[in-house]
C-alpha cells in the first residue's frame, strides 16, 4: 500500500510540474521538458546516493547530506580514486554545483542559472555514448517558456523547484518507472493524434507481451526485440512476466529522435543495466538492424505505424528479409514489410506478436501473395481481433497477428475480442479481466462459440487465404422471434389508452372559455375535428 501511495505522490508532483508548462505549449512539446528534467534529477539523485554508499556503505538521510559528504570527499587526496569508481559504476560524473540538489537550492533562493543546467546536460551527453544527444529536445532558451530572459529562466526555475518535491531517494525503480509510464500515457491522451508515435496503450502491450512470452517465462537471458519501439514501454513489459527479469536483454529501434531519447530515459528509469539494452535511432525498413552478434530473438513485439508509406524499391527483393516472398509490400502500405522484418529476426523457438489494421487479413495483390506464403509455411499461428478506438492516434479496429518460425501444423486460431472493452470518453479500454479471457482463449486453442475458432489449413485454403475474422468466428446474434398474438394485444391496449386520453383532452377543451370570439371559433373548429 505504501508503494501505491509513494507512486501516487510521485505522479502528482510530476503532474503539477506539467501544470507549470501546460498553458505555454502543447503536451507534445512539454513532455520533453518535463521528462528530461525528471530524468536529470534521477541521474543526479542516483549519483549522490551512490557517492554516499561508496563513502559510508549506507543510504544518506537526505540528498543535502549526500551532497555535503561529496563536496568534502572531493577535497580528500583519494578524490581521484572515488571519481574513477563512480565513472565505472554510473558511466557519468556530476560536479557538486551541477547536481539537481544544488540547482533546487539555488532555485529556492532565486539564484538559479539555466546556463548551469545546460552545462549539466552537455556534460552528461559527453560522458558516455550511452547518453549522446539525450537532452537535445530540451531548449532552455525557447520563447515557449516565456518572453524574455527573465520569464524563461523563471519558468525553468519553477519547474526545478516543483520536481524537487519528488522523493526519488525512497522510491524504487519500478515505482519511478511506472510513474514515468503513467506520465507518458497521460501525454499520449492529451496529444491525441501524434501519440501513436510513442505509445502503445497498456492493455494492448500486456496482450502482446503475455502472448510472446508464453512458454518462455523461465528462460534466463531472454532476448526481446521491438523494431518500432516508441518510448520503449512495450519492450519493458517483458520484465513484468519473466521469472528472471534482471537477465533480459532489450533490443529496440526507433525512427523519431525525440521518441528514441524518451525510450533511452525510460530504460534507465526502470533500472535496466546499460549492458542489457541496445537501442538504435534509425529507419527499420530502410536498413536491416541488428546485423551484429545477436540477430534473432526469443520475443519480437511490434506496434508499427499503420499502412505507412515506404520506398518498396526493387533492390529490397534481394534483401534477405523479403527475398523469399518474390514480391514486396506495396509502396502505400508497409504493413507486411514491418511484419516480415520482425519475422526474419525471430528465433525458431520464439514467438512474435504484432498489431496491424484488419486490411492485412484480406487485401489482395502482393499482400495476398505474402499472406499465402506465410500460411503455407505455417508462420501465422493466431489472429486476434481487437475492439475499435483503443489507440490514441486512430479509431480503427486493429488485430494482433501471432507468428512462429518453424512449427508442425498450419492451423490458425481466430479470436474475436472486438466486444471485450469498456467504453471511455475518448478511448475505449480493456480491463485485466478482458485480457485474461483473451489469453485463456489463446492458450486453450479450441473452438468456443462466438469467441474463437481453430481453422485447419484446408478451411483457410477454401477461403482463398482470406483471414477476415467473421469468416471463421460467427458472432451473429439471432433476433428473438416475435410473438404476433402478444403484439396484437399490445397494439389493441395502446389504441384503447389513446382513445381514453383523447376523450379526456376533449372534455378539457370544452371547459375552456375566452372573451375573444376569434379564439372561441378556432376552439370550436378543433373540437369538431377531434369528434369526427
Amino acid at each position: 500500500m505504501a508503494e501505491m501511495e509513494n507512486s501516487k505522490d510521485l505522479i502528482s508532483v510530476l503532474w503539477s510540474g506539467a501544470d507549470i508548462l501546460r498553458s505555454k505549449m502543447d503536451a507534445n512539446e512539454y513532455k520533453d521538458y518535463l521528462l528530461g528534467i525528471v530524468f536529470y534529477k534521477y541521474l543526479s539523485d542516483s549519483f549522490l546516493i551512490k557517492v554516499y554508499d561508496l563513502l559510508f556503505d549506507k543510504k544518506p538521510e537526505n540528498l543535502k547530506v549526500a551532497l555535503d559528504a561529496y563536496k568534502e570527499a572531493l577535497e580528500d587526496e583519494s578524490a581521484e580514486e572515488l571519481k574513477d569508481q563512480l565513472k565505472s559504476e554510473c558511466h557519468y560524473i556530476i560536479e557538486p554545483e551541477l547536481t539537481y540538489t544544488y540547482f533546487a537550492e539555488t532555485a529556492r533562493n532565486n539564484a538559479f542559472n539555466r546556463e548551469q543546467l545546460q552545462k549539466a546536460f552537455n556534460n552528461i551527453e559527453q560522458s558516455d555514448p550511452l547518453f549522446a544527444d539525450l537532452f537535445t529536445d530540451i531548449d532552455l532558451y525557447s520563447n515557449r517558456l516565456g518572453t524574455g530572459d527573465q520569464k524563461q529562466s523563471d519558468t525553468v526555475s519553477s519547474l526545478i523547484k516543483e520536481i524537487d518535491k519528488a522523493d526519488l531517494l525512497n522510491t524504487d525503480a519500478d515505482i519511478l518507472g511506472n510513474a514515468y509510464e503513467y506520465l507518458i500515457g497521460q501525454f499520449a491522451s492529451e496529444t491525441g493524434k501524434k501519440a501513436g508515435e510513442f505509445y502503445t496503450p497498456q492493455p494492448v502491450s500486456k496482450i502482446l507481451t503475455r502472448i510472446a512470452i508464453a512458454g518462455q517465462e523461465d528462460k534466463r537471458g531472454l532476448l526481446v526485440y521491438d523494431p518500432c519501439m516508441g518510448s520503449g514501454s512495450l519492450l519493458l513489459n517483458a520484465k513484468k512476466y519473466a521469472k528472471e527479469p534482471q537477465y533480459i536483454r532489450y533490443f529496440g529501434q526507433e525512427l523519431m529522435t525525440s521518441t528514441y531519447n524518451l525510450a533511452r530515459m525510460n530504460m534507465f528509469l526502470h533500472g535496466i543495466a546499460p549492458e542489457n539494452q541496445k537501442l538504435r535511432n534509425g529507419d527499420t525498413l530502410d536498413e536491416d538492424w541488428p546485423t551484429g552478434e545477436e540477430t534473432d530473438f526469443d520475443m519480437v513485439l511490434m506496434n508499427p505505424p499503420y499502412s505507412a508509406k515506404w520506398s518498396a524499391a526493387a533492390g529490397f527483393l534481394q534483401d534477405e528479409r523479403f527475398s523469399d516472398y518474390g514480391v514486396l509490400a506495396p509502396k502505400s502500405k508497409a504493413d507486411y514489410a514491418f511484419l516480415l522484418h520482425g519475422l526474419y529476426h525471430l528465433k525458431s523457438s520464439g514467438t512474435m506478436a504484432i498489431v496491424l489494421p484488419h486490411g492485412v487479413l484480406f487485401r489482395g495483390a502482393s499482400e495476398g501473395k505474402i499472406r499465402e506464403k506465410l500460411l503455407r509455411s505455417g508462420n501465422i499461428y493466431a489472429v486476434i481481433g481487437l475492439p475499435a478506438n483503443l489507440f490514441y492516434n486512430t479509431s480503427i479496429p486493429t488485430c494482433i497477428l501471432v507468428l512462429k518460425k518453424h512449427r508442425e501444423g498450419r492451423d490458425v486460431l481466430f479470436i474475436d475480442a472486438s466486444k471485450k472493452f469498456e467504453k471511455g470518453k475518448k478511448q475505449n479500454s480493456m480491463t485485466d479481466e478482458h485480457i485474461d479471457t483473451i489469453i485463456n482463449l489463446y492458450m486453450n486453442r479450441e473452438n468456443v462459440e462466438k469467441e474463437s475458432f481453430l481453422a485447419s489449413f484446408e478451411d483457410i485454403e477454401k477461403n482463398d487465404f482470406n483471414l477476415n475474422i467473421p469468416r471463421y468466428v460467427d458472432i451473429f446474434e439471432k433476433e428473438e422471434e416475435v410473438d404476433l398474438n402478444a403484439l396484437l394485444t399490445d397494439m389493441k391496449k395502446t389504441d384503447e389508452e389513446l382513445e381514453k386520453t383523447q376523450q379526456e383532452f376533449l372534455s378539457l377543451l370544452k371547459d375552456l372559455t375566452s372573451p375573444d370570439e376569434k379564439i372561441m371559433a378556432s376552439l370550436q373548429d378543433l373540437i369538431e375535428k377531434m369528434e369526427e
